[in-house]
């Protein structure tokens, strides 16, 4: 049981700062999708957007052990085998990310990549109708994926009975002591806090 378990480092301090600023930029750039006003707030969003989709990639790949894919994207077998004890509620244990999460964080980032490509085209005069619908067509399909996850997350909260929103904000689950991650990673976050930052500025000071 996860109660008898101690609370370990599992998620680093980049996958954290990267998770909300991601929930941040893409929400901002959805509410300012349609108006014509909030148009620079929604070009700097979105290439926000692609580059921590492209940090992210980088660090599922040469990361600490939970943020790497291969730890947790598994097969269709293995997510259906998840989603049966999920059903029966006793869902099986992840130290990080479920099968089931994983699903969603993959489609995320596809269509976050699609989004971004297709707005940056837009942006430079290169696509016409079918581009626009195809980029708005991606904007909502990310916003159901959300809506998935948070569904998600609340009911493997419930069950696990383990609060996964304060793990993506503190980094620590229930798990064994060798099972946790040795360090946070903190300059790695901050220098990716300030980078975005530090965009942003140059993007505001290039306002009209």
């Amino acid at each position: 049981m996860n109660h008898s378990k101690s609370k370990i480092l599992v998620w680093d301090a980049p996958v954290r700062v990267f998770h909300w600023l991601l929930v941040l930029s893409f929400f901002g750039a959805y509410l300012s999708a349609e108006s014509e006003r909030w148009r620079l707030l929604h070009v700097t969003l979105g290439y926000t957007l692609g580059g921590l989709i492209a940090f992210r990639v980088l660090w599922g790949l040469w990361g600490t052990p939970y943020a790497r894919f291969s730890s947790f994207v598994r097969g269709p077998r293995e997510v259906r085998r998840y989603l049966r004890t999920l059903l029966s509620g006793k869902p099986a244990h992840a130290v990080g990310h479920n099968p089931a999460g994983a699903v969603a964080i993959v489609l995320l980032l596809l269509l976050g990549v699609g989004s971004v490509a297709s707005g940056w085209a837009l942006y430079n005069d290169m696509g016409g109708k079918l581009l626009e619908e195809l980029h708005e067509i991606s904007g909502n399909l990310m916003l159901l994926v959300v809506g998935v996850h948070l569904a998600g997350v609340v009911i493997s909260s419930w069950l696990h009975r383990e609060n996964l929103v304060r793990a993506m904000l503190s980094g620590k689950k229930s798990g064994e002591p060798s099972e946790g991650i040795r360090q946070a990673w903190w300059p790695l976050a901050l220098l990716i806090l300030q980078s975005v930052l530090t965009f942003w500025w140059f993007q505001y000071q290039s306002a009209p």
